[in-house]
């Protein structure tokens, strides 16, 4: 097995790893145990805290493996770790996942030995606008005050495919880029009409805002979902409930990517059967993290799914009934 994400340990690693367990404040477990990261995200998003969950659901329910969540800088660095043989486990946008297979910016080349575990959750793009603005379909963007994401990031580059899609140019707009803490500010004190946020709703930055401000979401007209899916395999038509926020009293459809369990290729089959089935026949543990949690369901286990099953979990969902994809 290479890398150094998942190993069996012998007598030799596992009074090795005693030895290094009194310097880096680590504690090496009972022999025959199986080691694996999972690749997560910030502290303060959704991502780690899922991660954690995943991580002490899997120790719990699978006595011979040990999991544990590590925090990064989410999607591009999860996969890019999965690349390297560094994580054993990640979660990842499906926009991220998409363009590492394509071996797009930021990837260097396709990242082979990537491989999906289940679709978790939407994670929807919210066009969010001033009530003053007046905007309530996406149609009536052009010349506002609009804020796209932070350069460089994959709020940026869903808000671009969208762009392109609806054939809008930046130079239609007032654009700025800014991050979601700097766009709900914007919105708040008003120098912004628009800005986009790409997460799973609620999402603690626009729940703040619409706590101070009356706020709208921009409604995403049908026609224009139907040919974004079409051109871009990682969106899927969804919509925002009536009432996820303050004031907004109306389902807003809205396109948007998804939150996605991804593994590295090496992982052993009967491993990633038992993870896989940890997961789903304990949903219920999951439930406390967050409100998305909620959304987690078996039946949409392959929702959206752009990359190559891993055949652990591949094997587990034919079991149970689900048509798994092909790729």
């Amino acid at each position: 097995m290479e890398g150094v994400f998942i190993f069996k340990m012998d007598k030799a690693l596992l009074l090795l790893l005693l030895f290094v367990s009194l310097s880096v404040g680590q504690t090496a477990q009972a022999e025959g145990k199986t080691f694996l990261s999972i690749a997560t995200g910030g502290t303060a998003g959704v991502y780690y805290p899922l991660g954690v969950g995943l991580a002490r659901l899997i120790t719990r329910r699978l006595p011979d493996v040990e999991a544990v969540a590590e925090a990064s800088d989410a999607s591009a660095e999860n996969v890019d770790l999965i690349a390297r043989h560094e994580a054993a486990m990640a979660l990842a946008q499906s926009d991220v996942i998409f363009r590492a297979m394509e071996g797009e910016r930021p990837f260097q080349g396709p990242v082979e030995n990537l491989r999906m575990i289940a679709s978790l959750y939407p994670e929807h793009v919210h066009c969010i606008a001033a009530k003053e603005s007046g905007l309530r379909n996406f149609s009536d963007i052009k010349g506002k005050r609009v804020s796209v994401g932070a350069p460089g990031s994959s709020t940026v580059d869903s808000v671009g495919a969208i762009f392109s899609v609806a054939g809008i140019k930046y130079g239609d707009l007032d654009t700025d880029f800014l991050d979601f803490a700097d766009t709900a500010e914007g919105i708040l004190d008003g120098r912004l009409d628009v800005g986009f946020v790409v997460a799973g709703s609620p999402t603690a930055a626009v729940t703040a805002l619409a706590a101070q401000k009356e706020i709208g979401l921009v409604a995403f007209e049908d026609d224009l979902l139907d040919k974004l899916v079409r051109s871009y395999p990682f969106f899927i038509k969804e919509a925002i409930p009536a009432g996820t926020y303050n004031g907004v009293d109306r389902d807003t459809p809205t396109p948007a990517v998804t939150a996605v369990l991804v593994c590295d290729a090496e992982l052993p089959e009967e491993l990633v059967y038992n993870i896989t089935k940890a997961i789903f026949e304990n949903l219920s543990e999951l439930a406390p993290i967050h409100d998305k949690m909620k959304s987690i369901t078996f039946d949409k286990a392959l929702y959206g799914a752009i990359v190559e099953i891993h055949p652990g979990a591949a094997k587990y969902y034919s079991e149970k009934g689900l048509q798994v994809p092909t790729f």
